[in-house]
């Protein structure tokens, strides 16, 4: 068996307005819902819509042949309802095909993995509720946000269930070794690890309209051919892209969505390949080998790391900060402070206060809605200020609330006993009295015995007297 499998990310973040300084404190509304709005329409109509409609024509005209899976965050879905729903309906089109999964991943896109289990497993679990609700399925396979991986996080997403995750083919991870074959957790291997084939996915994601690209233009039948350059010995093709490669990173006018039409037929006309699932790929393949991965990965930049999240120290402080709030905003029943600790932590607020600027630059750059990193970050810290605030007053308030509910209850116990207290008090005299005189009638009655014996005694001794005198 020789399979392809085509995942697609699918996620759009809520980006914050310009929050001042005078803003903390005051308002505590922090998002661009023109932007939000804006945006999502715009990459609705030149990506979600006509490549869903593309995918589900493929689907159909290839009937049980043509596979794809999605992982698409909680943050997009949540956009998908308030601005787009036909885009949510046009996926639950693709889920009943049959030939379409859905993955597991954060609620947020967030970087929670790295912070700690608890907040993780929040998330997953709220995201895996959305896919259930949305696509009626229950995800067996984990894509963590972008494809973060270590031996520990696959580890806890085996604990959780899963039997597959998606991660990076990292050369400095893999070494010698091909990503195009089905790996397993080092920690459990129970977890199947499927590698993405990183030079194959980005000769599309990335150097597609390339005009100065030595392979430009890049056609299905040509990126077939390089397909069946593989050794036959590797089993599996991963190719692992942002579905808004579709119409967004590359334009209609590229051929992009062309070529997607044209590649399932090049490849059952002129390969061995067939499509799979990412469960599919987990169930019929055997394990190589572990993949260990001491520290963590993924699939952004040349160096396949964190840094481009987590590379500097505006990025660390601002990060380190927002987890350290994580106990307080739980221990609070305000769910407006919970949701937006949700948006607070999706990945993306990070990304914009990257200072890569060499290889990768141009791609941080468009993505960023600022002008600089370091906009990013104090526009990003000020938000984080106020909600500081509001945690911490409502934290305040559920200590009042707790001290309240006690005194009440305390107050009552009070009342109580004074009511019982009240009805001793009458009980006890009418005791009292009703011994007091058992007690006087026995000292009466003991009084006039003791008199009764006197006086007997008395005239017993006046008759000896008597008798005495007589003789």
């Amino acid at each position: 068996m020789r399979t392809i499998c085509l995942y697609f990310q699918v996620h759009q973040p809520f980006r914050f307005r310009r929050y001042r300084f005078f803003d903390i404190g005051n308002d505590h509304y922090y998002y661009d819902d023109y932007s939000n709005e804006s945006i999502l329409h715009k990459v609705a109509q030149k990506c979600y819509l006509p490549a869903n409609a593309l995918m589900l024509e493929l689907i159909q005209k290839h009937a049980g042949q043509f596979k794809i899976a999605f992982s698409i965050s909680g943050i997009a879905m949540e956009q998908f309802k308030l601005y787009a729903p036909e885009v949510l309906d046009s996926f639950r089109k693709l889920a009943e095909t049959g030939q379409v999964e859905f993955l597991s991943e954060t609620y947020a896109h967030s970087l929670s993995s790295l912070k700690g289990r608890e907040e993780f497993e929040r998330q997953v679990t709220a995201h895996r509720a959305l896919i259930r609700e949305n696509f009626g399925q229950e995800p067996k396979v984990f894509r963590n946000t972008e494809l973060v991986y270590s031996d520990e996080i696959g580890a806890m997403v085996a604990d959780m269930g899963y039997k597959a995750m998606l991660t990076e083919g990292a050369k400095h991870v893999l070494g010698w070794k091909s990503p195009n074959y089905l790996y397993c957790n080092a920690i459990n291997p129970k977890l199947k690890l499927l590698l993405k084939n990183f030079k194959l996915s980005d000769d599309i994601a990335f150097r597609f309209s390339n005009k100065g690209w030595p392979e430009y233009p890049l056609t299905a039948d040509k990126f077939v051919d390089w397909l069946n350059q593989t050794p036959e010995e590797e089993e599996v093709i991963n190719l692992f892209m942002d579905y808004e490669t579709f119409g967004e990173h590359q334009w209609k006018e590229t051929g992009i969505f062309d070529f997607l039409r044209a590649l399932p037929d090049s490849v059952f006309r002129n390969s061995p390949f067939t499509f799979s699932t990412p469960s599919e790929v987990a169930d019929n393949l055997q394990v190589i080998s572990a993949a260990n991965v001491p520290n963590p990965i993924s699939w952004a930049d040349e160096e396949r790391d964190l840094t481009a999240w987590l590379g500097n120290e505006m990025q660390h402080e601002a990060f380190e900060k927002l987890y350290s709030l994580g106990e307080k905003v739980y221990s609070t029943d305000d769910d407006a402070i919970k949701q937006d600790f949700s948006f607070l932590q999706v990945s993306d607020h990070f990304y914009y206060m990257s200072t890569k600027f060499f290889s990768d630059g141009e791609v941080h750059s468009y993505f960023n809605p600022y002008d600089t990193p370091y906009d990013a970050f104090i526009n990003y810290m000020n938000v984080l200020s106020d909600f500081e605030i509001r945690v911490n007053a409502a934290v305040q308030a559920e200590v009042h609330d707790d001290v309240a509910r006690l005194s009440k209850i305390i107050k009552e116990k009070d009342e109580q006993l004074e009511k019982l207290e009240k009805r001793l008090a009458t009980k006890v005299p009418a005791k009292k009295k009703s011994t007091a005189a058992k007690k006087s009638t026995a000292a009466k009655k003991s009084t006039a015995a003791k008199k009764s014996t006197a006086a007997k005694k008395s005239t017993a001794a006046k008759k000896s007297t008597a008798a005495k005198k007589k003789s």
